[in-house]
C-alpha cells in the first residue's frame, strides 16, 4: 500500500491542478483544505485504478459511488487527462482485435438491439435533456459561426449550415434520417418549405416531434416515423437526404449497408449529408484508458467510432461522391462545455427529474454518468481523441448535362462559397 501511495503523491505532484485524494482507512494523500479537486476513495480498488491511469474504470467506480468527486467538472477533467498514461488513442489494432470487433459489431446491431440500445440513451428522459440542450433539443454539434454565439445561436447557425449545404429548395422531398427532436426537420420545412420525413427509433422523440408537428401546424408536409432506416420503405426517392449524429450508432460491419440503403432512399444526382463523431486515430477500436467502455456501459451502448477515413472509403465503395468534407471538431468540444455547464447548474432540478421513474437510486447514478460523460466528451473533442465531420456527398446520376457544370452529374456546383453566404 506504501507503494501504491508513493506513486499516487508522485503523481498528484506533477497535475496542472490540485487535488487531493481521501484514503478509504483514514487520512488524505495531497491537502484537502487546499485542494481544486477531492477525490474521496471508499475501497483500495479506486486507489490502484487512479494510480494506473485507468480513468474510465475510475469514472464506473465513481457512477457505481464508490468514489465521490468534488470540484468543477473543468477541474476534475483536466486532472484525469493528467493521470491518464498515455495517449487513449495511440493503441495499435492486431487482424485478430479486427476481427473480434468487426463479429461483436454485427452481434451488437441487429434491428431488435439497436432499437433498445437507441431507447436506453435517448428515452432516458426528454425533460432532463431539456435541461441542458438549447430550446430547440438540438443534440449534435452546434456551428459557433460568431464568437459570441450562445449554445441556441450556434444550433441555429448549425441547422441552416446544413441546409444550405445541401442546397434545400421549397417542394423538395427532404429525408432525416435519426431525426432527434426534430430540430432540423422542422428547421427545413419552416425556413426553406420543404416535404420533410424524419425517422427515429425513440419513442419519446417520436411523440414529441409529432406533437410539434401539430402545434406548428405543419400537418401533411411534415412527418415523424418510428422505423429503423433498414426498414423504410418509400413510394418515390427522396432528392436530399441528412444524417445527423446517426452513424456513430450503425456499426463498422454494417456501414456498407447502411450507405447502400441511403443510395435507395435518394433520387439519382440528390446530396446526403452525413454529419457525426469520427475516431480520432486511424487504428484503434475505442478509446483507451478505460473510456470506451464507460461510454459503452452507462451511455451508448453499442456505439462505435470509425476514423472518417474508413468512412469515406465506406461511402464511395456505396456508389457515393463525396464533394466537401469539413471538421467541426473544437466546435463539438464548445457544445460539449456548454451542456455541460448547463446541467452543473442545475444539478437538484436534473435530479428530481430522472427521479421521477421512481427509483432514486438510479437517478443519481444516472446523473453521475451524465456529468462524466458530458465533460469527458468535451476534453476529448478538445485534445482529439474524437473528431465531428460534416461529409457531403452526391449519387452521380450518370448524366453529363445536369448540373451547372459539364460532368457534374448532380446539383452540386463544385464551389464551396454558396454554403457560407
Amino acid at each position: 500500500m506504501n507503494i501504491l501511495h508513493s506513486k499516487l503523491e508522485e503523481k498528484l505532484a506533477g497535475l496542472p491542478v490540485s487535488v487531493a485524494i481521501s484514503l478509504p482507512q483514514g487520512g488524505w494523500i495531497g491537502p484537502p483544505d487546499q485542494a481544486q479537486v477531492r477525490i474521496r476513495c471508499h475501497n483500495a480498488a479506486a486507489l490502484a485504478s487512479l494510480a494506473a491511469g485507468d480513468v474510465g474504470v475510475v469514472g464506473a467506480a465513481i457512477v457505481e459511488g464508490h468514489v465521490d468527486i468534488e470540484g468543477t467538472m473543468r477541474d476534475a477533467m483536466a486532472a484525469a487527462v493528467a493521470l491518464m498514461p498515455s495517449d487513449p488513442v495511440a493503441a495499435r489494432s492486431t487482424w485478430w482485435s479486427r476481427l473480434l470487433a468487426r463479429s461483436r459489431s454485427a452481434a451488437l446491431h441487429t434491428l431488435t438491439k439497436d432499437s433498445e440500445q437507441i431507447q436506453f440513451h435517448y428515452d432516458v428522459s426528454d425533460d432532463f435533456y431539456g435541461l441542458w440542450l438549447d430550446p430547440r433539443r438540438v443534440y449534435s454539434c452546434a456551428y459557433y459561426a460568431e464568437h459570441g454565439y450562445s449554445l441556441a445561436q450556434a444550433q441555429e447557425a448549425k441547422l441552416d449550415l446544413i441546409c444550405r449545404k445541401l442546397r434545400l429548395q421549397p417542394g423538395e422531398r427532404f429525408l432525416d434520417v435519426g431525426a432527434g427532436w426534430g430540430g432540423l426537420l422542422l428547421w427545413a420545412a419552416e425556413h426553406y418549405g420543404i416535404e420533410g420525413t424524419g425517422i427515429t427509433l425513440s419513442k419519446n422523440q417520436h411523440a414529441y416531434v409529432n406533437q410539434l408537428i401539430e402545434q406548428k401546424g405543419l400537418q401533411g408536409r411534415v412527418k415523424m416515423l418510428l422505423t429503423d432506416y433498414r426498414q423504410l420503405r418509400v413510394d418515390q426517392p427522396f432528392d436530399k437526404l441528412a444524417s445527423v449524429g446517426m452513424f456513430e450508432h450503425v456499426g463498422r460491419a454494417h456501414m456498407h449497408e447502411y450507405f447502400t440503403v441511403l443510395k435507395r432512399l435518394v433520387k439519382p444526382g440528390g446530396l446526403l449529408m452525413n454529419h457525426g463523431i469520427t475516431a480520432g486515430g486511424t487504428d484503434n477500436e475505442q478509446l483507451g484508458a478505460g473510456m470506451g467502455d464507460f461510454i459503452e456501459k452507462y451511455i451508448f451502448p453499442g456505439g462505435e467510432l470509425i476514423h472518417v477515413s474508413a468512412v469515406l472509403e465506406e461511402m464511395a465503395h456505396a456508389g457515393w461522391e463525396m464533394v466537401d468534407t469539413d471538421n467541426l471538431r473544437p466546435h463539438y468540444a464548445k457544445t460539449l462545455w456548454a451542456w455541460s455547464d448547463a446541467l452543473e447548474a442545475q444539478l437538484d432540478e436534473a435530479l428530481a427529474i430522472l427521479a421521477q421513474k421512481g427509483d432514486p437510486a438510479q437517478a443519481a447514478k444516472t446523473l453521475r454518468a451524465y456529468r462524466l460523460y458530458l465533460a469527458g466528451c468535451a476534453t476529448g473533442f478538445e485534445h482529439g481523441w474524437v473528431a465531428l465531420h460534416q461529409m457531403l456527398a452526391v449519387m452521380p446520376d450518370g448524366s453529363m448535362t445536369t448540373g451547372t457544370m459539364p460532368g457534374a452529374q448532380s446539383q452540386y456546383p463544385f464551389t464551396r462559397d454558396y454554403m457560407y453566404r
